[in-house]
Order: C-alpha cells, then sequence, then structure tokens
C-alpha cells in the first residue's frame, strides 16, 4: 500500500523536504527537525511533513521538483507511508536518513531500500552497519546541529546552585541496557561517595516504555543522587543542561548521540563511553573518552533481537570514575574540556556535508 520510490532519478531538484516525527520527543524526531533547520538555513526550503504510525501525513505537500527526505528508519518506512498520496515519491529524488546503534542491523531493514535511492547515516559507525543492508546506497551525512542556535535556557529551577552538577539524561524507550545508567551510577558513587558538593542528576524520560527500569532508577534517589522523570518542554530540558557541569553517558552503544552532541555545543565537558557512534564528533582532546571492552549484545528489554555478531561496549568503570573525579574537582579542567569540545563539535557538525550531499545529486537551493 505504501508509495515507493522511483526506478530513475531524477537528473534535477530544487529544494527539500523533511518528512518524520516532527512533533514527537524521540530522537529521531529531533533528527528530522534538525534535518528539516539545517535544509533551511541551508537555503534549501526545509518543508516539514510530519508523519506517524497509522496516520496520514500532515503538512503542506510538497513541491514539484523538491527532493523529499526521509527521516524514517526502514522497518517504519511502509508504516509511515502507507496512508500518503500514491504520488507522494513520484518524480522525485528520495532519500532515507536512517540511525542503528548496533553494528549489526537486522536482515529486514532491506525491504527498506525500495522507497529510497539514498541512505545518509548520521555516523561512520551506523554508515558501516547500513551499508550491509542497502550496499552502495550509504552516506555519512551528520545531523547538522551547529548551524542551530541552541535552545533558550531559562535558570534552572530544578537543581540548587552551589554543587557541582553531574548529568545523565536517557530515554527508556532506547533501552536502559544500551544507555546503561547503572555503570554511571556506580562511576559516581565510586568517585565521590556521599558528598554533598557533588550532585548527580538523572532525566528519564519515556518511563512508560520500561517501567521496572524506571522504578529501579527512582529507587537510587538519595542525599546526592536526583532522579527526575516526564516529559519536559523544551525549555526546561535546555535549563538543566545548561545549569550541568558535566554531562555524562555510559552508553554501550550509540547512532550519533544527540544529547552529547547538544552538549558539547553548548561547551559542556562530556564523559562518554569511547565507541561507537560519539566519535564522529567527539575524540581524546575533546572529550573525556572511557575505556571499554567489546562483549556479546544483552538486551533484556528485546529492542534488539537476537543478531550474530552482534557486540557492544562495557565501559569501565574505574576509568569512568577517575575522571568525574577529575573534573568534578576542577573547574579549570572543565572550562578547558568544554572548550576544545564545542570547538570540535562545531567544526565536525556544521552544513557542509548535507550541502556536499545535496549537490551530488544535483539538488538546487531555492
Amino acid at each position: 500500500m505504501a508509495p515507493r520510490a522511483d526506478a530513475t532519478l531524477p537528473a534535477r531538484s530544487r529544494g527539500v523536504v523533511v518528512a518524520g516525527e516532527m512533533g514527537w520527543g524521540t530522537g529521531l524526531g529531533q533528527a528530522a527537525r534538525s534535518l528539516a533547520m539545517g535544509a533551511r538555513l541551508l537555503g534549501y526550503g526545509g518543508g516539514e511533513v510530519s508523519c506517524g504510525v497509522g496516520r496520514k501525513p500532515r503538512g503542506p505537500a510538497p513541491p514539484p521538483g523538491a527532493a523529499l527526505l526521509l527521516a524514517i528508519n526502514a522497518p517504519s518506512l511502509p508504516l509511515m507511508l502507507a496512508r500518503a498520496e500514491r504520488d507522494l515519491l513520484r518524480g522525485r529524488l528520495v532519500i532515507g536518513a536512517w540511525v542503528w546503534e548496533l553494528p549489526v542491523v537486522p536482515p529486514g531493514w532491506a525491504a527498506g531500500r525500495r522507497y529510497v535511492h539514498e541512505v545518509w547515516a548520521p555516523s561512520p559507525f551506523a554508515a558501516q552497519a547500513l551499508e550491509a543492508v542497502a550496499p552502495r546506497r550509504v552516506r555519512v551525512v551528520p545531523y547538522p546541529l551547529a548551524l542551530l542556535p541552541p535552545s533558550p535556557a531559562p535558570p534552572c529551577a530544578d537543581v540548587p546552585e552551589g554543587k557541582v552538577v553531574t548529568l545523565m539524561a536517557l530515554s527508556l524507550g532506547s533501552s536502559v541496557a544500551r544507555k546503561n545508567p547503572a555503570a554511571g551510577i556506580a562511576a559516581f558513587r565510586r568517585a565521590f561517595g556521599r558528598r554533598d558538593d557533588q550532585l548527580l542528576v538523572i532525566k528519564l524520560s519515556g518511563a512508560a516504555a520500561d517501567p521496572r527500569a524506571a522504578a529501579q532508577l527512582a529507587a537510587e534517589a538519595g542525599p546526592n543522587i536526583a532522579v527526575f522523570s516526564g516529559a519536559w518542554p523544551e525549555e526546561r530540558m535546555a535549563a538543566l543542561m545548561e545549569r550541568a557541569d558535566i554531562v555524562l553517558s555510559p552508553h554501550r552503544a550509540e547512532g550519533f548521540g544527540l544529547v552529547l552532541a547538544e552538549a558539547m555545543l553548548r561547551g559542556k565537558p562530556v564523559v562518554a563511553t569511547g565507541w561507537s557512534g560519539n566519535l564522529t564528533f567527539m575524540d581524546q582532546a575533546s572529550a573525556a573518552l572511557i575505556g571499554y571492552e567489546l562483549v556479546p549484545v544483552a538486551d533484556a528489554s528485546g529492542l534488539y533481537p537476537p543478531l550474530r555478531g552482534a557486540r557492544w561496549a562495557e565501559p569501565d568503570i574505574g576509568h569512568m570514575a577517575e575522571w568525574l573525579r577529575r573534573l568534578g574537582d576542577d573547574a579549570a579542567l572543565r572550562a578547558a574540556l568544554g572548550g576544545r569540545g564545542r570547538a570540535h563539535a562545531s567544526a565536525c557538525l556544521g552544513g557542509g556535508a548535507m550541502r556536499a550531499a545535496l549537490a551530488a545529486h544535483g539538488v538546487a537551493p531555492l
């Protein structure tokens, strides 16, 4: 029932329209909005079509000749396009913006090739995985986040002054095993014990996806650990990010790492596992990269089906604690690392890759 891309690519296109979960608070929704804003700021129009499973796409019909960028992962494409107009993809260059967090992609993703001419991956890590299901169609195009102005950040009313704040922000709908907050809690406790000048803030979203994990994390709250849950408006999240002195990600795998990119672009020092998609915009000089060993993927939530050869990182808790202690006790080191991180992420996440990818297909600005 879903329309498919033409077998032949158009010789020329003019402008870009982005389709995806535009109004949703998901990572893919945020990615879609960043791509649309990037297209706008680069002069390609960046019109938007909001798509959701079982919903008729909402928004102005893409103008004739405009390229269509589907910020929708391969398995969701037929479900999100099933209620679209039959000619939505006709006569257009169609690009899929896909992201995956493991080095092995489920074989079923290969069916998504029928809807797109090319696939954009936000990181070399994701591109290498996607190449197996879309051979010779994958291009690395990081999200152009450095083009976007930072979200306004009012004063943070959720966290007291006078403490050094380490922030972990994660969605439980993205697999608690993958985000690995337990390792972050263990490292923080090893670094600071019950010191009251240090505060670990855990911001959860998507608790309905894993109520048991949400309850377990809420039980970790104590004298120097605060746990917040729920869907916060953008300004409140921006205020929390701006208040943070350190941003921590003990992840086992990331396809890109939107929270980490936002933190670095705000000049926050980041402590993160030194593996997977976040290395698109961070290196040893610009972030505190945690050592790790690769282990077989084990995810009780079922979000990641058994995949032969799939491995992810087990971060070194002792190394993580060492970095947290150094940064927590040294404001000058925090400022220096945050400054290097902002410069490096800004250089990596500009609009050059997006502009070059569009130019390679003859897409003209408006």
